[in-house]
């Protein structure tokens, strides 16, 4: 594999420019990283989404900041060529500057993170700005953000009329101006993806959200099919499916271990004669 050397938010602002479009994918530990890594990606997010698919949860407000403490250490070791992006957890920003900060600063030093991720639109504007003002790259997301999924109705398409069209378009450019280095568009409508895209300086990375944005981002165990049961999605495409692999290798492991074909003559340790002595005694390894 070629050497590879990690994005930085200057570059991503130029590849931008030039139009070659930024590659994103979700990872959780060390070896997702680390593969993630070997096959080129561009960015890793170490997504809130590891409540859903790695530790059960039927949401990601159960998340933590020391699960995502955790989790970004173990991809920062898998993947330390690569520029790692944090979720910041549900309502681990929503409070005083003060306690956002004592959140950012675990993810960046106990963490390692290069930089963190929020979900919502005006209203943390100027927790993003502070952040900003603190060292740290934001990028924000916008469109579906499933922290407010209670509050939004469920798991929705945003951007299907006038209004919610216009207030995505204002929510973007208010976080470019508070200082983020790019947005995330979850579940928006293509036709408004392409239009908040257009209108601003930095990148916008779509998950559910069109050919038009800057980049594209999904979870490693979507595009795997590493789950059982998988659920089918619309915007995303099934690259391997690991996990039919997995079940059906575990599945002949049990059932050679029952028939005991395994371990077979190729999978065993052979122990010396003196060894075999010590264990029955000249006169019995003699009658075998």
């Amino acid at each position: 594999m070629a050497e590879k050397h990690a994005t930085n938010i200057v570059k991503m602002k130029k590849m931008k420019t030039d139009g070659v479009p930024l590659s994103m994918l979700t990872a959780y530990d060390y070896p997702s990283a680390r593969l993630a890594e070997e096959a080129g990606i561009d960015l890793i997010l170490v997504g809130d989404s590891l409540g859903n698919v790695v530790l059960g949860y039927d949401t990601t407000l159960p998340v933590t900041i020391d699960d995502m403490v955790y989790h970004t250490r173990s991809v920062v070791r898998g993947a330390p060529d690569t520029f790692i992006v944090t979720d910041m957890p549900f309502m681990t920003y929503h409070g005083s500057v003060d306690e956002t900060l004592r959140g950012v600063r675990r993810l960046m030093q106990e963490g390692r993170a290069q930089a963190v991720k929020m979900e919502g639109g005006l209203e943390i504007c100027d927790t993003v700005s502070a952040v900003v003002k603190a060292g740290v790259p934001v990028l924000g997301h916008i469109g579906l953000t499933p922290q407010s999924v209670n509050m939004i109705g469920g798991y929705r398409i945003q951007g299907k009329d006038p209004e919610d069209a216009q207030r995505l378009i204002k929510e973007a450019k208010a976080l470019e101006a508070a200082g983020a280095f790019g947005i995330v568009l979850e579940l928006v409508t293509e036709e408004v993806a392409e239009a908040i895209t257009k209108a601003l300086s930095i990148p916008t990375i779509g998950i559910g959200a069109g050919r038009y944005c800057d980049g594209q981002v999904l979870v490693f165990h979507d595009i795997l099919r590493y789950a059982s049961p998988y659920r089918d999605k619309r915007f995303v495409k099934t690259y391997a499916d690991v996990g039919s692999v997995i079940r059906e290798g575990i599945s002949t492991y049990v059932k050679e271990v029952k028939e005991r074909s395994f371990p077979s003559e190729d999978h065993i340790f052979k122990a010396d004669e003196h060894v075999l002595e010590s264990l029955y005694g000249a006169a019995e390894k003699g009658a075998k």
